[in-house]
């Protein structure tokens, strides 16, 4: 690492998880002879202003987190060009860590903050909020408000979780969506707009997305019986739930989403929005720590 590091700690991040490692990551990125200072973050608000900062005094924002404070980073970071960020898996699903092959152990990941290259990835925008995962909707809407309510103690289960309750009420939604201009009427369980490939703790949602291509992958779950979509559900851990019939795949840049009734949108785990809006892919717009190939 040739500049110095704003490690962010999110404490509450993973049930507690972030904060408890934090001890392990200061001393392994001290091993690695890495200048750094730490803060941990009260609030994402506190966030941004704390990358903000680091950014302005032209340091690497490092986050100690889940997918949530990430996204949060990126909104900021997405201002300066240049800056880099790196990525310490704290959270239940980690997803992001997931997808750069960032290890889940907290040394081997300081080790790629003190010595990994540097690669410009796309994000995500929702109506001006940054994301670098997937935003998604309908069913999933209802999968995350109630995951982010469960208990800490069901670490990564907590998504599966929140899918299970959400299951019960569900009923099929029809949505208009325009995808570069194109419309798509699509009714069902689900839109996810897909920068990268998993959410949700490891579901592989969208097995070919890239996160250096300029596309979303949209990933649509048309109507088909709860016992349908209960059976498919594990196959999205390996990607091969894109084979059932129900789900089909699209590419676009940018696509707008209407609802016959609200939903909110959630992306890095975290609400960014309410339906309609449009989701679109911001090329090459953040620079990322990853491991050396």
């Amino acid at each position: 690492m040739d500049r110095d590091v704003a490690l962010l700690c999110n404490p509450s991040a993973g049930g507690g998880r972030a904060a408890k490692l934090l001890p392990r990551a200061e001393r392994a990125l001290t091993e690695r002879g890495v200048r750094f200072h730490t803060e941990v973050t009260r609030s994402l608000e506190h966030a941004r202003e704390l990358a903000h900062a680091a950014a302005t005094a032209g340091e690497a924002t490092v986050t100690l987190s889940g997918d949530g404070l990430i996204g949060c980073v990126v909104g900021v970071l997405r201002e300066f060009p240049g800056s880099v960020l790196g990525i310490l898996p704290g959270g239940r699903g980690n997803d992001t860590a997931r997808m750069l092959a960032i290890p889940p152990a907290i040394e081997a990941a300081c080790a790629v903050v003190a010595g990994g290259v540097t690669r410009d990835l796309d994000i995500g925008d929702v109506e001006g909020r940054s994301f670098i995962g997937i935003a998604s909707l309908g069913f999933d809407s209802d999968a995350n408000r109630i995951a982010n309510e469960a208990p800490a103690r069901l670490g990564r289960l907590v998504y599966v979780y929140g899918a299970m309750r959400a299951l019960a009420a569900w009923q099929p939604a029809n949505f208009d969506l325009r995808l570069d201009g194109e419309p798509i009427g699509h009714r069902g369980y689900s839109v996810a707009a897909c920068n990268s490939g998993y959410y949700g703790g490891g579901m592989h949602i969208a097995p070919d997305a890239s996160l250096d291509d300029g596309l979303l992958d949209v990933v649509l779950i048309a109507a088909h019986s709860k016992r349908g979509f209960l059976r498919n559900l594990p196959r999205a851990f390996s990607g091969a739930h894109v084979e059932h019939p129900a789900v089909r795949v699209l590419r676009g840049r940018e696509l707008h989403v209407t609802a016959d009734r609200p939903f909110t949108v959630y992306a890095d785990g975290d609400p960014v929005g309410d339906t309609p809006l449009t989701i679109r892919v911001v090329p090459h717009a953040l620079r990322v720590l990853v491991p050396t190939p």
